[in-house]
């Protein structure tokens, strides 16, 4: 029986131009990345955009990388983070444009669009409850609650202390308590998106500061 590699090795193997090793990191760490996107946009067209976006910027800057950790998936999350406020200055111009637009026809939706619309939806309303938040708050939501890293790999997807990402998702758990809207629980694709609202324990053994 082969040993499943590490994303360490297959890094090493990506950095020298190994398309296998890549693609087997993709299989590991894709939906998760898809998820992630999907859940800070509420848009499952552009969650798969910037998926790919993602991956072509690992691809591109795989001798530029060293990983600080045996999961590559924090810093996928980041550069995610990063492509997704790039996206949306990008579709802030394109809004602009269709604001000068006569309206468009909506075209009728089929079964599996309709689903999609509705994960849509809950996603919007999840989505208005972070608005009031700051940036940074909700990026540990997004990879604390959502993505489920330990404040260990967040700390290191957001290039910050452990001790600062805890008392950031504190404060952003604070604050949405008295507003969060119930969800409905049904939502296959929301499946990790409820919030905690009280504290919990997300550390590894090696997490103390």
């Amino acid at each position: 029986m082969y040993d499943t590699p590490s994303d360490q090795e297959l890094w090493g193997r990506i950095v020298k131009h190994d398309g296998v090793a890549f693609g087997q990191l993709f299989d590991r760490h894709s939906q998760a990345v898809y998820n992630h996107c999907f859940r800070r946009t509420a848009s499952w067209s552009s969650a798969e955009e910037l998926t790919s976006i993602v991956w072509a910027e690992v691809w591109r800057r795989r001798k530029d990388v060293r990983l600080q950790s045996d999961s590559i998936l924090p810093w996928l999350l980041a550069v995610a983070n990063n492509c997704l406020r790039n996206l949306q200055r990008s579709q802030r111009r394109h809004r602009n444009l269709l604001t000068k637009l006569p309206p468009a026809t909506v075209a009728d939706f089929t079964d599996a669009a309709v689903g999609r619309f509705d994960d849509e939806r809950t996603m919007v309303v999840v989505l208005a409850a972070l608005s009031d938040l700051s940036v940074e708050d909700q990026d540990v939501i997004a990879l604390c609650d959502w993505a489920e890293l330990s404040y260990a790999e967040a700390a290191t997807a957001l290039n910050i202390p452990i001790g600062t990402v805890r008392s950031r998702l504190s404060r952003a758990h604070d604050r949405l308590r008295n507003r969060l809207v119930v969800l409905p629980s049904d939502t296959h694709a929301l499946s990790a998106t409820h919030f905690q609202t009280t504290p919990t324990e997300k550390e590894n053994p090696n997490d103390q500061l």
